[in-house]
Parts: structure tokens; C-alpha cells; sequence
């Protein structure tokens, strides 16, 4: 009787917490499309009960603030223009957001947890005084959430006491939110004084038609068994057949065969592909979420090419 009255308690808390929430998404994007990590986001945020809004930062970011105003689940786009928000740096988004939450008294704050998010969470829980919890990949209740600890070894489970909890999603944990169907309404905020801490001068991106490595549904992913960057065209050859994404081992990435842009696993990207084609033996960081697993020669010093040509032959010819 004690455990069936116990049991009822927890629920009606969890009932009332959420009926009382309001989530504050922050959406990365480029000014002219939403990055798709935000998406996952706004799921898990749905998951938190109570009212979901974006926070969209920028230049001309219109179009990006009328794209997530058709996602579902999400009730209002804030929308805040300024040439300061030009690099998205942390030092001037933070005040935004600690405006905004303020004026809508938000409950909840998160990012993707990307590189974008894992920059600008920090910074706004150290504003606010509390404690971020980063990389959550599932949300038990508005005050516990899910994380992964020790390279995924373990799995923590964290309650959050604080008055507004301030958390970045892994991207790969969460279903994307449909982007049609939504109607929110969207609403202009006043950007704060800039902060002029620090500068944006430029940004080098690294163009491909390939998917994105954290959000594609094949990997072909390569090691210092490939022995040289000449012969990662191998996986590029590969890869552009299959519509997959090219990652790489931190081993390789060290030796110099690939750029960090592809580095997957612990140092790297987080990853959740359906099917991963690992040219040698360690795809540790892969396996757990993936439906389909091809994985090369035991040893991860072996050379590796020749088993790459046979995956080649067997899965293209």
C-alpha cells in the first residue's frame, strides 16, 4: 500500500511540474537555415510538458524565424537582429538570453549539444548561478534528466534542483521535430547593449555535398589502418556511393590522413547512424546505436585497404 501511495505521489509531482514549465530553445542556424541539431531539441523539449519557444539570434535571420515558426510542438519565435550577432558568439548571445528569460520567466534553457551549444550553455549557467547538465540524451521528468559519464560507460541519471535548468541535448538521442504542421506565432525582441569582449573576424567552412556526420544514417569511417591520407579516398569513393557520411579515428586524425572535422567517438562527434562500415576493428563509439555494423581486420595497426576494396566490390558490384 505504501509503495502504490509512494508511486502516486512522484506522479502528481511530475504532473504538476509540468503544467508549470516553459522551455526556452535556443536555435543555432546560419541565417538562412535552422541547423537540424535545434530540431532534436525542440523534442526533447515537447518531452518537458508546458510551453516551447525559440530563441532565434542573428543578422537577417527572418527566414529561419518563419522556418521554425512550422515546426510542431513549438508555441512562439522570439526573434533578435543585430550586426553584433554576426559570429554568434557566446560573450553577446548570453545577455539575450538571460533577458529573455528573464522577461518570460522560463523554467528551462537548452541548446543542441553541439559546438554552437556546447560554447553558449556553459556561459548562461554561469550567469545564472546554477549548474548546467550537458549532453543529456533522455528526460525522465522535468527535474531528472539522462546523461552518459566516463566515455559512455556509464549512464548517470541527474536531478536538478535548481530554479531554471540549463541542459544541452545529444542531438542523436532525440527524434527530429517534424517541420511542418506547427503555427507559432513569432515576436520581436529588443537585443541587449553589446558587451564588446570579443571580436568576430571570419569563419572557414569545410564544404561537402555529403550528410552531416552527427545526423547521417550511414557512416564509412576509417583508421590509421588506412595508412595514408591518399588512400581515405577510398572511403570517399565509398561513402559518395552509398549517400553516407566519412568519419575517422583519433588516430587517424593525429597522423595527419584527415582533417578533426571527421573525428568521431569520445574526442570527436557523437554519432548514431543505422549502419556504420568501421575499417578496422575499434568502432566502439558506434556500436551501440547502430542497427547494422561491418567492421574491418582485428588488429587496428593492419593495413586495411584491401579489406576496404572487398567492402567496395561486394557492396557496388
Amino acid at each position: 500500500m505504501l509503495s502504490v501511495k509512494l508511486i502516486s505521489l512522484l506522479s502528481l509531482k511530475t504532473s504538476l511540474l509540468q503544467r508549470f514549465q516553459s522551455t526556452l530553445v535556443i536555435a543555432e542556424h546560419n541565417n538562412e537555415t535552422l541547423t537540424p541539431v535545434t530540431l532534436n531539441a525542440i523534442t526533447a523539449a515537447k518531452r518537458l510538458g508546458g510551453e516551447v519557444s525559440c530563441l532565434v539570434a542573428g543578422t537577417s535571420c527572418d527566414k529561419v524565424a518563419q522556418e521554425l515558426s512550422k515546426v510542431q510542438g513549438v508555441a512562439k519565435v522570439l526573434v533578435a537582429q543585430h550586426d553584433v550577432y554576426k559570429g554568434f558568439l557566446a560573450e553577446e548571445l548570453t545577455p539575450l538570453v538571460l533577458a529573455t528569460q528573464k522577461q518570460f520567466n522560463y523554467t528551462h534553457i537548452c541548446a543542441g549539444a553541439s559546438a554552437f551549444g556546447k560554447n553558449l550553455i556553459p556561459r548562461v549557467a554561469a550567469k545564472l548561478d546554477v549548474a548546467p547538465i550537458s549532453d543529456i540524451i533522455e528526460i525522465k521528468s522535468p527535474d531528472t534528466f539522462v546523461r552518459t559519464i566516463y566515455a559512455g560507460n556509464v549512464i548517470c541519471t541527474v536531478q536538478c534542483d535548481e530554479a531554471v535548468k540549463v541542459f544541452s541535448v545529444r542531438g542523436t538521442s532525440f527524434e527530429a521535430a517534424p517541420t511542418s504542421g506547427g503555427s507559432a506565432s513569432v515576436e520581436k525582441v529588443t537585443p541587449p547593449p553589446p558587451v564588446g569582449l570579443s571580436e568576430w573576424i571570419e569563419q572557414k567552412l569545410t564544404k561537402s555535398d555529403r550528410p552531416e556526420l552527427t545526423s547521417a544514417k550511414v557512416v564509412v569511417s576509417g583508421g590509421r589502418g588506412l595508412k595514408s591520407g591518399e588512400n581515405f579516398k577510398l572511403l570517399y569513393d565509398l561513402a559518395d556511393q552509398l549517400h553516407a557520411a566519412v568519419g575517422a579515428s583519433r588516430a587517424a586524425v593525429d597522423a595527419g590522413f584527415v582533417p578533426n572535422d571527421l573525428q568521431v567517438g569520445q574526442t570527436g562527434k557523437i554519432v548514431a547512424p543505422q549502419c556504420v562500415i568501421w575499417s578496422t576493428a575499434n568502432c566502439t563509439p558506434l556500436v551501440s546505436n547502430c542497427s547494422y555494423i561491418c567492421s574491418g581486420p582485428g588488429n587496428t595497426c593492419k593495413d586495411s585497404t584491401q579489406w576496404v576494396r572487398n567492402v567496395i566490390e561486394n557492396i557496388l558490384c
